[in-house]
């Protein structure tokens, strides 16, 4: 039980520290709104768990 609950206060944690980041710090930031940038962003996140899960297969293979 106690390592569940740590668990969810870490998930707790991580999650306001982005959404303040978010909040405060990004709108700072000069992005552009062009074609290239919202395609990052729309496929960054997926090329970013692909790799990790093919990492994660290489390391179980070996």
């Amino acid at each position: 039980m106690q390592n569940q609950l740590g668990f969810v206060f870490k998930v707790f944690l991580l999650s306001a520290g982005l959404s303040a980041l978010i909040k405060y710090i990004l709108p700072n930031l000069y992005i552009p709104a062009t074609a290239t940038n919202a395609l990052v962003i729309v496929f960054l996140p997926s090329v970013i768990l692909t790799s990790v899960f093919l990492w994660r297969l290489q390391r179980r293979q070996n």
